[in-house]
């Protein structure tokens, strides 16, 4: 809500123009949860893949959850990264950050996220579009569901390698080789027979369920 009421301020006008934000109240974070009944307080745990912009504009409606990533990803927000944007974070969100690959997620290394919930929660280190990305993996029942962030930005990339999308995450990429290596681990699991697993990414709308209304619904 913040963002909704100075986004020139909190994230400029520079990335607002470039990227085409809309600042839609009733479609932030704490109004979904409000609708659903649920309030600020009761969100304990946040869970990030990164830091960019559009992944914690609402981490400041949520002032007393711990926020959990990757060390390395903090380490890239404290070296000033200009990719980030300092006001999004100055309410001091409680950081908690992990270091080690301390368990394997389908065969790939992972880090279990301490959460108040007894939920298996990790995050599965796909390195690249910044230099702490992480995807965020959900374990239950031997199903699991993998948030994959932005290393894709469209699940057709998972199959064309030479997807036109990939000028622009080559770009908005800390480090393109990695990014690459990131894609391919993702396309090697997915490929593989005998995995229950339901995966989507942040920014391709068809991975949505059909009961999310488009952005002309709520504008």
């Amino acid at each position: 809500m913040h963002d909704v009421r100075d986004p020139l301020r909190r994230v400029g006008s520079d990335v607002i123009d470039a990227a085409g934000f809309k600042f839609l109240a009733n479609v932030t974070a704490i109004r979904q949860l409000e609708s659903r009944g649920l309030s600020a307080s009761a969100v304990t745990d946040i869970v990030l893949t990164h830091c960019d912009t559009d992944h914690v504009g609402g981490l400041s409606d949520f002032p007393n959850a711990r926020v959990h990533l990757a060390s390395e990803e903090k380490e890239n927000l404290d070296s000033g990264n200009p990719r980030y944007t300092r006001h999004q974070f100055s309410h001091g969100p409680n950081w908690q950050t992990y270091s080690e690959n301390d368990s394997d997620f389908l065969g790939l290394p992972s880090r279990r996220i301490d959460t108040i919930a007894d939920v298996d929660i990790r995050l599965v280190p796909l390195f690249g579009h910044t230099n702490g990305h992480c995807g965020v993996a959900i374990c239950d029942n031997g199903a699991s569901v993998l948030h994959i962030g932005d290393a894709y930005y469209l699940r057709d990339e998972l199959t064309n390698e030479n997807h036109p999308i990939s000028e622009l995450a080559t770009l908005r990429a800390d480090n393109n080789q990695l990014r690459m290596e990131s894609l391919d681990k993702l396309r090697q699991l997915i490929s593989r027979d005998g995995v229950d697993l339901t995966y989507f990414g942040y920014h391709d709308i068809t991975e949505l369920p059909e009961s999310v209304p488009m952005l002309e619904d709520v504008a």
